[in-house]
């Protein structure tokens, strides 16, 4: 008897460890992270429970909308039918929904976009408002842009790889019937897409994106397949150009380029002449976004100064800007006019507010704010607003990112996040900071986002300096940022932690390597150990695309150059202890890439931990999945960072 008595003692100490522990979903694999302590998940559950959205489309008719948010697991699409009313779901799936658009007359269904398990393999549904009926328009298996409408909702333009999962030909198709999906153009390459229709439906405005500084505008005529050529290739300097939309009358078209300036103007191109007019020369700035309404005569658009966006409207007749209503500092997207030419749709962040959808009165002047999202049930108000740092680099030139301090009541010397962007011509904005918020609020770390040379927003030729051979330029911008900590009487730099996303994460391996004894550990998320087996690796639809930005791997020169400067190759160098998040069905960043430099270290013995999901891809986009990521990061800086 006392022998049972000892053994179910025994049995319940044994379960109640079980529970005080958060166990991994069945999708996730654990490699050398000690269990999670249930009472991390308590203590930080509210910081998960953040929520945003974002506008997808008007309904053409009606002031209604269809918006992106999170109620579940990923985000979904729901109906909103006036400002502050009820987020109706539609959509129902395990999979995140990329984005919608209404049939732009009638608005009787609208077309989706569904990720399958973060491979990126985009297929497009069409979805029936009256009977909820959902069909696939595409093949199920390639991968496709969601398209443009033509004006009179009969077609869509879209990219699929479906002829060799590679190159991104441009289709058509009614989607009230799938029989007519049709070939329009056959391309090379990975980078091309439709922009606009003319209004009469008879030519489509299609781009060729090589790089972030050069892309090409062609004119497609439907009915012959004709592709005439509006930007001339071979010319001394490389042009970029974005968006595109047609003026009604079909003589001209608006777009966004560098052409001429070292940032992107709003400009009118006439068709006739391709004569280029300039409209934004005065604002110093990139012209980030824009959205011409139905009937021409107005045009939004949004300028990013120095990380801050500012909305105009133009009035297209007189060339001058209109009143808009003053908006809160922030962060702006998704400019949308609805078909009456009046109200304007966006979406707004800041660092005390998550992102929410919002429309503009232009008779009025009256702002509505349509939704808002949920934030755990904490108070936003205090949470810590981003400053503008400055550093000097190594060769004199002057880099700039955005600083987070923690709350006055943390005193001394406080430990630091660098978090790097990706892209790499990508770009940190002082924007809504969700689950991050408890690294400054309620463990004390300071946040820095840094941008360095080849971050977009800064102008052309600040955006080509890390291009090819001069990769380890912007390296060197995070080491001087590391010895610029130093000097901050509030920062620890003795306590500073490096992370990032893709790039960024390649980054944070590159500063894991090479500046070892300037850290305390690092946080890799699906970053490149290597840029050599990346480019061999990653999906072929980008690889030419990625070679622009990193130097070609094939030509011997820059093959060893890439081979001498790979984390991979120098994984000696790395001394501070690293947790690694991957997602296995990741198409840009192959999971190889975590699965060598992990091998290495645990080879080399460094300390690492490594996350990996089974059903993610570019970074985690399941809730469950995020929130572990989370819990294992807290855990991590409690071991490494904080002691």
């Amino acid at each position: 008897m006392k022998h049972a008595v000892v053994i179910v003692a025994l049995a319940f100490s044994v379960c109640s460890a079980i529970s005080q522990t958060v166990a991994p979903n069945e999708n996730l694999v654990l490699d050398g992270i000690p269990p999670i302590p249930s009472s991390i998940a308590d203590g930080i559950g509210r910081y998960t429970e953040f929520r945003s959205a974002a506008l997808l489309s008007w309904h053409p008719v009606y002031h209604d909308m269809l918006i992106s948010t999170r109620f579940g697991d990923v985000p979904q699409i729901h109906l909103v039918k006036m400002p502050g009313g009820a987020r109706t779901q539609l959509t129902f799936y395990p999979e995140r929904i990329l984005g919608g658009s209404y049939n732009p007359v009638h608005g009787k269904y609208f077309v989706f976009s569904k990720d399958i398990g973060g491979g990126e393999w985009y297929q497009n549904f069409r979805y029936d408002v009256a009977s909820g009926d959902v069909t696939l328009l595409t093949d199920g298996k390639s991968r496709n842009s969601l398209g443009v409408w033509s004006h009179d909702g009969k077609l869509m333009a879209y990219t699929s790889t479906r002829r060799n999962n590679k190159d991104t030909d441009i289709y058509t198709v009614d989607p009230m019937d799938t029989s007519t999906n049709k070939l329009a153009l056959q391309v090379d390459g990975g980078g091309w897409g439709a922009d606009d229709w003319t209004h009469d439906g008879k030519t489509l405005l299609v781009r060729e994106y090589v790089s972030a500084n050069e892309s090409y505008l062609y004119l497609l005529t439907l009915a012959t397949g004709e592709k005439r050529i509006l930007t001339p290739k071979g010319g001394k300097e490389q042009i970029s150009y974005g968006g595109g939309q047609f003026t009604p009358d079909g003589k001209g078209f608006y777009v966004t380029t560098d052409r001429e300036s070292e940032f992107q103007r709003l400009t009118y191109i006439d068709l006739a002449t391709m004569k280029h007019e300039y409209l934004t020369t005065g604002i110093p700035w990139d012209v980030s976004e824009f959205n011409l309404s139905n009937d021409g005569k107005r045009i939004a658009f949004v300028t990013n100064e120095d990380g801050v966006s500012v909305l105009h409207v133009l009035n297209t007749a007189t060339r001058k800007e209109e009143k808009v209503p003053q908006l809160p500092v922030g962060l702006i997207s998704g400019v949308q006019w609805h078909n009456d030419g009046t109200l304007l749709g966006f979406v707004m962040n800041s660092a005390r507010s998550t992102s929410d959808v919002y429309s503009i009165d232009m008779s009025t002047g009256k702002i509505d704010r349509w939704t808002t999202s949920e934030t755990g049930g904490i108070n936003v108000d205090n949470f810590s607003e981003a400053r503008l740092i400055k550093w000097k680099t190594f060769d004199g030139k002057t880099i700039s990112g955005f600083l987070y301090p923690p709350p006055a009541k943390f005193t001394g010397k406080r430990p630091v996040i660098v978090n790097i962007h990706g892209g790499p011509e990508g770009q940190s904005f002082p924007g809504f900071l969700g689950r991050s918020n408890y690294y400054l609020n309620e463990m004390g770390v300071a946040i820095i986002y840094p941008n360095i040379r080849g971050s977009s927003g800064y102008g052309k030729t600040f955006l080509k300096l890390d291009n090819g051979m001069n990769r380890e330029d912007s390296y060197k911008d995070l080491g001087a940022l590391l010895d610029w900590i130093k000097t901050q009487p509030d920062l620890d730099g003795d306590r500073i932690l490096v992370t990032g996303g893709s790039y960024g994460g390649h980054s944070t391996l590159v500063v894991s390597t090479f500046y070892s004894d300037k850290i305390k550990c690092s946080v890799d998320v699906v970053g490149m150990s290597n840029l050599v087996t990346f480019l061999e690796r990653t999906e072929s639809y980008r690889r030419d695309l990625r070679r622009a930005e990193y130097g070609d791997e094939r030509e011997p020169k820059m093959r060893e150059y890439l081979e001498n400067i790979a984390p991979m190759n120098n994984v000696g160098k790395i001394k501070k202890p690293m947790f690694v998040v991957q997602g296995k069905n990741d198409p840009r960043v192959p999971f190889t890439e975590a699965d060598q430099i992990v091998g290495a270290l645990k080879n080399s013995g460094t300390p690492v931990w490594y996350l990996m999901a089974k059903d993610e891809g570019h970074g985690f986009s399941k809730k469950k999945n995020q929130d572990f990521q989370f819990y294992a990061t807290v855990m991590f800086l409690k071991e490494y960072l904080l002691k």
